[in-house]
């Protein structure tokens, strides 16, 4: 077997995975039942808790998987991004049009966000759970800050800005251009999002 082939367990654990992902930011956590997950998923309900032992546990595997893949974009863009240049700016900037066009490149809106199914509604989560999505926002928030406390070396922003802040703001720029692409069925509107973000950091450190 090779490194990347999975058993037929990974494989139906992956697939419950996407089932229920799709189902919940669709209608949510607490309108998302085991039961049509198993009957999406043609299992028997002792095949589901085979992989979950109760809906809890697949939260914690849904959020955990999200950030998963969210943290290999956005790992593998940024850090493409500092290979492609040495001068922190410049990076940064590259980065953000790479983050820009792949969402771009989406064939239909992004199907929405995890991490803010569970900020909404996360008094149907325990503490464990709301504990992961912040330490999630906070690995973002340190990627950005990465770039961030190397341009202000270089850089003097033109204006007074609080980099933690800056920071943070390129993830609820994010999060709200994934409502509004959903709520205009529109990809291009994250992107342009995002593209709005550049350019506001362009401006901040180099005036144009």
């Amino acid at each position: 077997m090779s490194a990347t082939s999975k058993t037929k367990g990974e494989t139906t654990r992956e697939r419950i995975l996407e089932i229920a992902e799709s189902a919940v930011l669709a209608k949510g956590f607490s309108n998302t039942s085991i039961d049509e997950i198993i009957a999406e998923a043609e299992l028997t309900k002792s095949g589901f808790f085979y992989h979950f032992r109760d809906k809890t546990a697949l939260a914690q595997a849904l959020l955990s998987r999200s950030f998963e893949q969210d943290d290999q974009i956005l790992g593998g863009i940024f850090e493409r991004a500092r290979e492609l240049s040495d001068d922190p700016l410049h990076a940064f900037l590259i980065g953000l049009k790479m983050f820009a066009e792949t969402m771009g490149d989406m064939d239909e809106a992004h199907p929405g966000c995890m991490v803010a199914t569970v900020t909404y509604h996360d008094k149907q989560f325990n503490n464990e759970i709301r504990a992961m999505n912040r330490a999630g926002m906070i690995r973002w928030r340190s990627l950005f800050l990465s770039f961030l406390e190397d341009i202000v070396r270089t850089y003097p922003p033109r204006t007074e800005v609080d980099i933690d802040v800056l920071a943070d703001m390129l993830s609820s720029t994010v999060e709200g251009g994934i409502v509004l692409s959903k709520v205009f069925n529109d990809p291009k509107v994250l992107a342009d999002q995002i593209l709005q973000y550049r350019t506001y950091v362009r401006l901040l450190f180099l005036g144009n």
